[in-house]
């Protein structure tokens, strides 16, 4: 493991010199524009590569349609032109191309009257979407909404546009996972759900699936995979990497930084050691990288 191993993931919020605490995720703040390109400048100097943003819209921003997304001057634009503006091309930018930030009622997609969500109407949102966040200077694009098809409409919007250098890092295999609760509280969705994700996100049995949705994405022009959450689905990683030889990464997600922060607190655990093994663990299962909330601390520790 090197610094260079690392994805460190942001929130951001509205406002100006703040840095708001995530009651759920101890250690971990949403910051304001200005405040988050502070952040991005610790990562370089720490020999982070990428930061992956993600923002904490409104209440009074979030619609049913989640227009907001489709907004060329939102939280999350606003937030890449800063960074690129700050650090320029010393630091990578991957975006979450998913609705989840910015609907009334917390799915990733379109809802119809009946609740269920509309996976070819939604694709046509996110292709918006990823050229919105493209068009602010993002060099990854990231959709995690688990539509179908929604990787070809957004590579090929992609080059249609004229951005043939923003790569797409599909979360492709995404578990409707008991682990997320803690970064639903840092987006602001986790009140705002209405029912559940397991309609489009996998079920945690499955991983023949996994599979098949890999290949899918990467038939229709995704450069990297994700698999989500990362722990549990070690599995899963190890699988992937043996079937397809392609970077995978893994996200290891709010639930499970809050799991090692709470044995740490507990006076149960050492956070150094914990930390390093659980990212070994990654990389051994054939990961090219892992988006961790410890990102900046295990930089250091691996700097030092």
């Amino acid at each position: 493991m090197t610094p260079a191993d690392m994805i460190w993931p942001l929130f951001v919020t509205e406002g100006h010199d703040l840095e708001v605490p995530v009651a759920s995720l101890p250690g971990v703040s949403r910051w304001s524009v200005d405040r988050i390109v502070d952040q991005a400048r610790l990562a370089v100097a720490a020999g982070i590569p990428a930061l992956a943003l993600f923002p904490n819209t409104q209440p009074e921003r979030r619609t049913f349609d989640g227009g907001e997304a489709l907004n060329p001057d939102n939280l999350m634009c606003r937030a890449i032109r800063a960074i690129k503006d700050a650090c320029g091309s010393d630091i990578g930018v991957l975006t979450d191309v998913a609705l989840d930030p910015y609907t009334s009622h917390g799915q990733d997609g379109l809802v119809d009257d009946q609740g269920y969500v509309v996976n070819d109407d939604t694709v046509e949102v996110l292709v918006g979407q990823a050229l919105n966040q493209a068009a602010a200077g993002a060099d990854i694009i990231a959709p995690s909404d688990m539509m179908d098809g929604r990787v070809a409409a957004i590579r090929a919007a992609l080059e249609g546009a004229g951005h043939i250098n923003v790569q797409i890092m599909s979360y492709a295999a995404k578990y409707a996972s008991a682990f997320y609760g803690p970064f639903r509280d840092a987006v602001g969705s986790g009140g705002l759900l209405k029912g559940d994700k397991k309609t489009y996100q996998m079920d945690p049995g499955n991983a023949e699936e996994a599979l098949r949705e890999v290949e899918m994405d990467l038939n229709e022009g995704a450069d990297s995979v994700m698999v989500k959450p990362g722990l549990p689905y070690l599995d899963i990683i190890y699988r992937v990497k043996q079937a397809f030889g392609v970077p995978v990464f893994a996200y290891q997600v709010s639930g499970e930084y809050a799991l090692i922060e709470a044995a740490v607190a507990a006076g149960a655990a050492d956070r150094d050691a914990m930390v390093l093994e659980t990212l070994t663990a990654f990389k051994r299962a054939g990961c090219s990288g892992v988006l961790t909330y410890h990102a900046l601390h295990a930089a250091r520790l691996l700097g030092a």
